[in-house]
């Protein structure tokens, strides 16, 4: 089980059950002021019974439940500004045999205060039993008067994997002025897996026109193709900011692993840029410091625009690129794909992740500037740089490289390796 500000993530039935789930969301609830509380689920096999059991425990602790059945997750945190308080039963990007509850309090992700008060036993005090009503939501009506509408009528794939994307980003795209086409709608007969950042994406390829959009599960990450190809998540980052800059925001935060040419692109035209820890509640958390106008990350293709969404939002960052196809695409992507992105995960055992990082930092400072805002990052040079961290979602180390120079890549990341297998030798 994995337990962080991201959420309650395992494998349902193995190292996540029944009383996990019924303490967190009972722990959850003593953080409700509202009393009441929106859930949602994404497509997992897993989703409903959890849902039964979220919804038990919040009434129980006389909490409100208003239910939206399978819908996104921008969805769920869009209606928890409403209602004060969320729970969405997803794990996001992860295997379908994983399920978790990703918790929202005021339209925001949680923090690490209340991380640890969710981990922790809570005593409440309750008179009256909630009541459980079924609700619909208006994300798809607010999001377009944010996008505004396309030109051209532009042919749209989108691929949702079998996720909860199907009945939304058809909608939406088609509302705002997009022909659509949709692939991959039933989660059991998907080409593919649930993170499509990861994915090949080679049904997709084969059926886009103009554009396509490939989604996770709960939607909160949306991958591009375009022009036979599919493109970094970075490059989703990238163009989510072009379009928020055309719009007039100049405030922006990043992921300390999202692309240098996002950070170069926004200062070449006058605009500020912070950077945060990796995960969608730390982006979130530092936006909210700044006063920041929008932010992401680029690792997972995740565009937040705070004025709309306190999260990663794949269907707005898809309506927004969709209006500006008829635009000079072609010359920022070709801008920002000149710095090329490697990211590799290797496994090893979790209790040696903090002493392997610290074990290479010891082998690299001599060698390079580092920064350490999360895990380490390595300068080296004007153009090039790597990131070496533990996962808040899985049991891996993430190597994540960035250089307008392929060869160098591949060099750095072959070293890093090297150093990595050669320091947990050293220590367990």
């Amino acid at each position: 089980m994995k337990i962080s500000i991201s959420g309650v993530r395992g494998i349902f039935g193995n190292d996540l059950g029944p009383k996990d789930i019924l303490r967190f969301t009972t722990n959850f609830s003593s953080l409700i002021k509202s009393g009441k509380c929106v859930i949602g689920s994404d497509t997992r096999p897993t989703g409903k019974i959890i849902m039964n059991y979220v919804t038990a425990a919040l009434m129980q602790c006389g909490i409100e439940v208003y239910n939206l059945g399978i819908v996104p997750t921008p969805v769920v945190f869009k209606e928890a500004r409403k209602y004060g308080s969320g729970i969405i039963i997803t794990s996001s990007h992860n295997p379908l045999e994983w399920n978790g509850l990703k918790f929202i309090l005021e339209g925001r992700g949680i923090n690490e205060k209340e991380l640890e008060i969710i981990s922790n036993d809570q005593k409440r005090s309750v008179s009256t039993i909630g009541n459980e009503s079924f609700v619909e939501s208006d994300y798809i009506s607010e999001s377009t008067k944010i996008i505004g509408d396309v030109k051209g009528n532009p042919k749209v794939t989108i691929d949702v994997g079998g996720g909860a994307a199907k009945n939304f980003a058809k909608t939406l795209l088609e509302r705002i002025g997009c022909e659509v086409n949709t692939i991959n709608e039933n989660l059991l007969t998907s080409s593919r897996g649930p993170d499509p950042t990861v994915e090949t994406l080679d049904d997709l390829i084969k059926n886009t026109k103009d554009i396509g959009f490939a989604y996770d599960l709960d939607s909160d990450r949306v991958v591009i193709v375009k022009d036979g190809k599919k493109k970094s998540p970075d490059i989703t980052l990238s163009m989510g900011v072009v379009k928020s800059m055309q719009l007039g925001y100049k405030k922006f935060v990043l992921s300390i692993d999202s692309s240098m040419g996002i950070e170069k692109y926004i200062k070449k035209n006058g605009g500020t840029v912070w950077r945060s820890r990796v995960g969608e509640a730390n982006v979130i958390q530092t936006i909210l410091e700044k006063n920041a106008d929008a932010g992401g990350e680029g690792s997972s293709g995740g565009f937040i625009l705070p004025e709309h969404n306190f999260c990663r939002d794949g269907l707005l960052t898809s309506g927004l690129i969709a209006t500006m196809l008829d635009q000079d695409f072609s010359e920022h992507l070709n801008y920002f794909e000149q710095y090329k992105q490697s990211r590799e995960k290797i496994s090893f055992p979790a209790k040696f992740h903090d002493k392997i990082i610290e074990k290479l930092e010891s082998k690299l400072h001599d060698k390079y500037q580092i920064e350490s805002l999360d895990g380490i990052k390595l300068k080296i040079d004007e153009n090039s740089w790597a990131l070496i961290r533990k996962s808040n979602t899985e049991d891996i180390i993430r190597i994540s490289i960035e250089s307008n120079d392929e060869s160098k890549i591949t060099n750095l990341q072959n070293n890093i390796i090297e150093l990595l297998n050669e320091s947990y030798e050293e220590i367990k």
